[in-house]
């Protein structure tokens, strides 16, 4: 894998709601009540930290309908300059997608790929690209028909299903791609057996950076640099990261987070005619 396969030049970003505070969906609910006024200074952060490393990011105006428009990597999954218009498998999400449709056609320019089974729900939060093939996980929120509808529309990239047990979110809240042919993935049973059915079925070889925490697993790899969590958030893990050695990559850990947010981002290279 070719780290120009992650050489990104815009991303979409969505603003946080009020309304993200007391409504957006989760697993359980937080030690502590969501501080809305911290959960925006951390997406500022970020939203900077992307530009630092030459991204364009397009910021869309929070919705109050819709808590949960922050999470803007559920609505899309792009790749090589085709967006596939996700189904998100909550319905108090579906309509969060019409906005980031619009966006990625016209001011990205992006070539549309839609879902056309009815019975289909796909996040993109379940869609892990290495770069060389695409697994898709099989969750609550996303299940066979949108996993062949990633398929479909990647037909370039061998695609496989892996499971995601119901205590779950995502495939992503557990692996992410942190470095070329390097996956970072948690130390739960969870994160250890989603990692073992994607050595099963994959057709490459990958480099494995176990973490300690499975949030530490939440990383954004893009222009050869790793984005990652800051040392108070994955204590554990910070010294991993920091001292493994992932090839020529830098790294950078600007987000001083909270389980209020985590890092969500659509990354886009430029389109080629």
């Amino acid at each position: 894998m070719s780290t120009q396969a992650f050489k990104y030049h815009f991303a979409v970003v969505s603003r946080i709601p009020n309304s993200f505070k007391d409504h957006a969906l989760r697993r359980k609910e937080p030690d502590q009540p969501i501080d809305i006024d911290l959960a925006r200074r951390q997406h500022e952060e970020y939203v900077e930290t992307l530009r630092r490393l030459g991204i364009d990011v397009l910021e869309l105006p929070h919705d109050e309908r819709h808590p949960d428009c922050v999470f803007v990597e559920d609505c899309a999954v792009v790749i090589n300059g085709t967006a596939l218009i996700c189904k998100p498998g909550a319905p108090s999400r579906l309509g969060e997608v019409a906005v980031i449709r619009q966006t990625l056609r016209k001011e990205l320019g992006l070539k549309i790929a839609e879902i056309d089974k009815e019975q289909a729900t796909l996040d993109g939060g379940d869609v892990l690209w290495t770069g060389k093939e695409i697994f898709v996980g099989v969750s609550k929120r996303t299940n066979i028909m949108g996993a062949q509808a990633v398929a479909k529309a990647f037909p370039e990239y061998p695609t496989m299903t892996v499971m995601v047990p119901n205590e779950a979110l995502h495939l992503k809240s557990y692996i992410t791609v942190a470095g070329k042919d390097v996956l970072a993935v948690g130390k739960s049973r969870i994160a250890q057996q989603l990692l073992q059915s994607i050595s099963e079925s994959a057709t490459y070889s990958y480099k494995t950076l176990t973490l300690e925490e499975d949030t530490a697993a939440n990383t954004v790899f893009a222009n050869n640099v790793v984005v990652h969590q800051s040392d108070n958030m994955i204590p554990k893990s910070f010294p991993v990261s920091q001292k493994k050695t992932l090839g020529s990559m830098n790294q950078i850990s600007p987000m001083n987070q909270t389980a209020a947010t985590t890092l969500q981002t659509l990354l886009s290279s430029t389109v080629q005619n």
